[in-house]
């Protein structure tokens, strides 16, 4: 399974679709197979849903993401983690131990305003 988890440093991000990155994991059998840090491509609408889906990516985790966001993974198919923070090195390990627990949504409209990537229309 190929997972996309937001990322700032070494902490989950609170908003998804301007983290400064994004920690992409595969993990096979309950071990993470491979793992890689990408910048984030762009934060426009629709973009990073497509992204992710051309990608193969199965699932995302993320403090929180804007209601578009949500529709859009839902729509293809992606299953959206939110309410999560804390470390990377945690959340996957909780993820890989199956006790990673969604929460709420950290995401509010307007919350991610001067942080990380901006928004673009």
């Amino acid at each position: 399974m190929r997972i996309a988890i937001s990322t700032d440093g070494d902490q989950v991000s609170a908003h998804f679709g301007r983290c400064p990155s994004f920690t992409l994991i595969e993990v096979e059998d309950s071990k993470v197979k491979s793992k890689e840090v990408i910048p984030n491509p762009g934060h426009h609408p629709g973009f990073l849903p497509q992204f992710f889906h051309e990608r193969g990516v199965e699932c995302i985790i993320a403090g929180g993401a804007g209601w578009r966001a949500q529709s859009l993974f839902a729509e293809r198919g992606i299953k959206l983690i939110v309410g999560i923070s804390g470390t990377i090195k945690d959340t996957i390990e909780k993820l890989l131990k199956g006790e990673l627990k969604g929460g709420e949504n950290i995401c509010r409209p307007g919350a991610g305003k001067d942080y990380g990537i901006p928004k673009t229309e």
